[in-house]
């Protein structure tokens, strides 16, 4: 597996060996004590989420707050989307960062977000599935959001405003400003 760092700490682009023949393929998605001796990260991943979207398809930017805060290893095991992390740890030397990658089910990269980060997505191909690990359970008294277009983190979503198709909950998070005071 490659691991490689990003521009948040803590937070890290993951492929796996794939090994294909003429059936077909097969890679290891998740093994804890790989992760742990390439990342250092010793997350213990207690629920498996999957979402299906079509092109377009906005969600977050999204987190967990408090006791419930939840780290994430995310990838595509169909079709392809555009993934989106903000650090929103105030002692974080990367405090603010934002980090956004391609994950499809044609690369099988990984991004791994540690708690205390925001995250959201959008979905470039016509379809896809998008598959993620936490490793702290959804408490609905404890979401947060931010939101996707706030101008003090400028995240280019690839796709033409026009063509995204965010929810009315999405469209009403509010900004960074109102939810990390400075």
């Amino acid at each position: 597996m490659n691991v490689t760092k990003t521009n948040i700490d803590g937070c890290f682009i993951l492929e796996p060996r794939v090994f294909k023949d003429e059936r077909g393929y097969f890679f290891e998605s998740f093994n804890q004590q790989l992760f742990e001796s390439l990342t250092g990260a010793k997350p213990y991943f207690v629920q498996d989420n999957e979402s299906f979207s079509t092109k377009g398809v906005l969600r977050g930017l999204h987190f967990q707050k408090g006791a419930y805060a939840q780290a994430k290893l995310v990838r595509v095991s169909k079709g392809e989307v555009l993934d989106v992390g903000v650090d929103l740890r105030p002692d974080s030397v990367t405090y603010g960062a934002v980090v956004s990658t391609v994950l499809s089910a044609e690369n099988r990269k990984q991004l791994f977000l540690p708690r205390g980060c925001a995250h959201g997505f959008v979905t470039l191909s016509e379809e896809a599935i998008f598959c993620y690990k936490c490793d702290n359970f959804y408490h609905k008294e404890s979401e947060g959001g931010i939101l996707y277009n706030d101008p003090t983190f400028a995240i280019d979503w690839i796709l033409a405003e026009e063509e995204l198709i965010i929810s009315e909950k999405d469209k009403d998070l509010p900004v960074f400003k109102e939810v990390i005071p400075n």
